[in-house]
């Protein structure tokens, strides 16, 4: 399924939301400027406990990799989806913590998310780029505030693919629930996607969501209208 738009109206600019779109584009087009692809800046889990690794990086770059990463993308198809779900999820989301906790909020979701790969794969040399894993603590963060929103979304019936209302609670649970079962394995998946990130992100965005709402009485989210007259 492809979000393409939810039926909530922020009530202010998303300025974290659309600055972190932005960043995540020019460090794409940086990557492919660069000889190396900024490949040192990818987070690689042995580096936390490889003793010649933190010798040889520092320890400030080998922790600096955890934010770094998730700034960057594998490819063209990486980034837009992420990109579209941020666009989706994010500016509400924004809106409900405020600029500064939300900025807060995405990079710790994205640092937990990659603290739990980590977990799993700790003595991987394969380099984790992506910002899936904060992403998906931003839709944590939606599924516990907006259980009311609704979201648009391509989706394939058998050989067709059709546009569906769908409610974010619905949209967001199917989602989760296909990153959980990949991640242990249950279903096949296609290899080199994090999914224990995605599935510790969520959970993480799911967790601090409600703690960090701005504790001030706003008007709620404008709902928009799908039907067309």
């Amino acid at each position: 399924m492809i979000p393409l738009r939810d039926s909530l109206k922020s009530q202010s600019t998303p300025y974290v939301n659309i600055g972190l779109i932005s960043i995540c584009v020019l460090v794409f087009v940086a990557q492919f400027a660069a000889a190396d692809g900024l490949l040192r800046w990818a987070f690689v889990p042995r580096h936390l406990v490889s003793p010649a690794a933190w010798s040889q990086y520092g320890a400030g770059t080998i922790l600096l990799s955890g934010i770094t990463a998730m700034f960057m993308h594998g490819g063209l198809l990486h980034l837009a989806f992420n990109m579209l779900f941020l666009w989706v999820f994010g500016d509400n989301v924004e809106d409900r913590l405020g600029h500064g906790r939300y900025l807060v909020f995405y990079l710790a979701c994205g640092i937990i998310a990659t603290l739990a790969h980590s977990l799993v794969t700790l003595f991987s040399e394969v380099p984790m780029v992506g910002a899936s894993g904060a992403i998906a603590g931003v839709m944590g963060a939606y599924f516990v505030l907006f259980k009311h929103a609704t979201v648009r979304a391509l989706v394939p019936i058998f050989i067709i693919i059709t546009v569906v209302d769908l409610p974010a609670v619905l949209f967001i649970g199917i989602w989760f629930v296909f990153q959980f079962v990949s991640a242990l394995g249950i279903i096949s998946s296609q290899p080199g996607i994090a999914f224990v990130a995605h599935v510790g992100g969520f959970v993480a965005g799911y967790l601090m969501a409600r703690p960090l709402v701005r504790r001030r009485r706003r008007p709620p989210p404008r709902v928009v209208d799908f039907r067309i007259e």
